[in-house]
C-alpha cells in the first residue's frame, strides 16, 4: 500500500449534510472514500448533483464536511487546513474574479494570497499566460476576454504558486470544440510534468481522453471506481451480419431481447454482452432458429456507454 506521502488525495468516510428545513437534512455525500495518487489524472464523473461539486469544495476548504477524514499530500486538512490548502490549486465552475481587474493583477494578487511577493511571481505568471495564450491580454480588464479565455484564466490562477494538486470543476464548460483540445494538451503537459490533477467534467469524452482513472458517483455514493481501461472492458459491442434471406423476424428480435440490441439495417444487429457472456451462447440462440452469423465485427464499448449503465442501475 502506497504511502501517506505517495498520496496526492486521501478521502476516508467523507459526508457531508445540509439542512433542508422543518428539520430534513439532505445527505450530499454518504461515507465517500478515494485515494488518489500522486502524479495521477483522474476524473470524478456523475449526473447533475451528484455530489461532485460539494467533493471539490471541501477538498479546497469552501465547504465544511460533516464527518470523515480528508488528507492531501499526506496533510490532515482538520489538522493543518493551511498547509493542506497550500497544495491545491482550484478551478471553480463559476468566474469568481474581479471582472475589471486586469489580467495579470488577477493572477500576481493570486500569489500574493499564498505570500509570494509579485517580483518572484511574475516569471512564472508569465509563463503561465503565454502558454494558455493569455499574454498579449495580460493588460486588459477581464471582462474584456471571451468565455474561453475566462476559462484559461482561472487555470492561469489557480496555478501561480505551484500546487501540486489542480482540482478542476467542469472547466470546459462552454468551451468550444478547438479551445478544449488546446486546453487538453496543456493539461496533459502539466500532468506530465507531476501535477496530480483532479476534474470533474460533463463531457464523457474528456475523461476518457485525459484521465487514467476514473470514479463515477451518484447520489452521493461512489458507485463504480478503476482504471479507465478496467471500467471500459465492463461493457463489449458485436456488431453481427446474419446469414439469411428473410427479414428478422420478431420472433428472432425476441430470442435476443435480453441483449440489448440495435437493428442497425437489414440482417445487422449491433449487440451489447453482459460482463462473461460468451458469442457462443448467441451464436447458439441464433442457430436454434435456423439463423448464422456471416460475419462479426467487435468493438470496445466507450465510457459514455459504462457510465449511463452504472447510473440508470443506481
Amino acid at each position: 500500500m502506497a504511502s501517506d506521502a505517495a498520496r496526492a488525495i486521501e478521502i476516508t468516510g467523507l459526508t457531508k449534510t445540509y439542512p433542508t428545513g422543518k428539520g430534513t437534512k439532505t445527505e450530499a455525500l454518504k461515507g465517500v472514500s478515494l485515494t488518489i495518487p500522486q502524479g495521477e489524472f483522474f476524473s470524478l464523473l456523475g449526473p447533475n448533483g451528484a455530489g461532485k461539486t460539494t467533493l471539490i469544495s471541501i477538498l479546497s476548504g469552501l465547504a465544511r464536511k460533516t464527518a470523515g477524514e480528508v488528507k492531501v499530500n499526506g496533510v490532515s486538512l482538520d489538522e493543518n487546513p493551511d498547509m493542506a490548502k497550500s497544495f491545491i490549486g482550484l478551478v471553480p465552475q463559476e468566474f469568481n474574479f474581479d471582472i475589471f481587474a486586469k489580467v495579470m493583477n488577477i493572477v500576481l494578487d493570486q500569489a500574493g494570497f499564498y505570500g509570494i511577493p509579485r517580483a518572484d511571481a511574475l516569471p512564472y505568471a508569465e509563463e503561465l499566460l503565454k502558454e494558455l495564450g493569455l499574454w498579449d491580454k495580460r493588460d486588459q480588464q477581464a471582462q474584456a476576454l471571451s468565455g474561453g479565455m475566462k476559462r484559461r484564466l482561472m487555470i492561469a490562477r489557480a496555478l501561480v504558486h505551484k500546487p501540486a494538486v489542480l482540482l478542476l470543476d467542469e472547466p470546459t464548460a462552454g468551451v468550444d470544440v478547438e479551445l478544449r483540445r488546446s486546453m487538453w494538451d496543456f493539461l496533459r503537459a502539466l500532468n506530465a510534468s507531476g501535477t496530480t490533477i483532479l476534474l470533474t467534467t460533463h463531457y464523457l469524452e474528456e475523461a476518457e481522453q485525459l484521465s487514467r482513472s476514473v470514479a463515477i458517483i451518484n447520489g452521493g455514493d461512489i458507485i463504480e471506481q478503476g482504471s479507465v481501461q478496467q471500467l471500459l472492458s465492463k461493457l463489449h459491442y458485436v456488431t453481427l451480419l446474419l446469414d439469411t434471406e428473410e427479414s428478422l423476424s420478431e420472433a428472432i428480435m425476441q430470442l435476443l431481447r435480453g441483449e440489448p440490441l440495435e437493428r442497425m439495417e437489414e440482417h445487422v444487429l449491433k449487440l451489447m454482452l453482459k460482463p462473461g457472456e460468451s458469442m457462443n451462447e448467441v451464436f447458439r440462440k441464433l442457430s436454434s432458429v435456423g439463423v448464422h452469423v456471416r460475419n462479426v465485427r467487435t468493438t470496445g464499448s466507450r465510457l459514455e456507454e459504462v457510465f449511463l449503465q452504472l447510473i440508470e442501475k443506481k
